[in-house]
């Protein structure tokens, strides 16, 4: 818990000085595409207008602003327009896609997972969820996927009895084809986003671990952490 704080703590440290911009650009050389999101006032509230917003935040900064991009004279262009508007990573097609989980649980899976050994790609977090990337998937990829589990679950119950069934975590999140992840170093009505381990040079889309990978290791933290309850959501 200390290491994941301290990294987080760094690699904000680092990136606190790169302005959105410049950061969208980084990540545009990666492949991601991304887009500026709407923002927020003085108060935190998303100045897209409406009340009560879903996502603030989270979602582009006009509704004609739909197709982002990994060119850099259109990103260049944006970000001259609106330099403090949030980075938005659009998930899914040949983009990144990502789990994300409450900050608290998404410490201790990742802690659990780095003892069980799976590898783990870019994560990030907000000050009140941890987000890992992954590899781009379909929705019928992921539908796949938790039929399987789900299946296993069940086979796998009766073994389980006086312990915890293979299950997913609590308040766990799908962000896939048509979704936003706020990026770093983007400011959202809770607080600034920050890298807890920020990309590295090989982490183009399709290199990113598959979400199946990562669903199956947290099955396997879920067990070592008895209590959870999978409620897990498409966003």
């Amino acid at each position: 818990m200390r290491e994941i704080r301290g990294k987080q703590h760094k690699g904000e440290q680092h990136r606190a000085r790169r302005t959105p911009r410049a950061a969208a650009l980084d990540y545009a050389r990666r492949g991601w595409p991304v887009l500026p999101g709407v923002g927020t006032g003085l108060d935190g509230h998303c100045l897209c207008g409406r009340s009560g917003c879903p996502a603030p935040v989270v979602h582009p900064g006009t509704p004609e602003l739909l197709a982002a991009t990994a060119d850099p004279s259109m990103i260049q262009w944006w970000w001259d327009a609106r330099p403090a508007a949030p980075v938005l990573l659009a998930t899914g097609g040949a983009a990144p896609c990502a789990l994300s989980l409450p900050l608290a649980t998404g410490r201790r899976a990742l802690t659990t997972l780095d003892r069980l050994g799976p590898r783990t790609g870019p994560v990030l977090a907000t000050p009140d969820r941890l987000t890992l990337l992954v590899a781009p998937y379909t929705l019928a990829e992921l539908g796949e996927t938790l039929c399987d589990l789900l299946d296993e679950q069940v086979e796998d119950a009766p073994a389980a009895e006086g312990g915890t069934p293979g299950r997913l975590p609590a308040s766990l999140r799908f962000h896939g084809p048509g979704g936003y992840v706020t990026l770093p170093p983007s400011w959202t009505g809770a607080g600034r986003t920050g890298w807890v381990r920020a990309p590295g040079p090989a982490h183009r889309p399709h290199r990113l671990p598959a979400a199946e990978h990562v669903l199956r290791a947290l099955v396997a933290a879920e067990r070592l952490a008895p209590g959870g309850r999978s409620t897990g959501r498409q966003g």
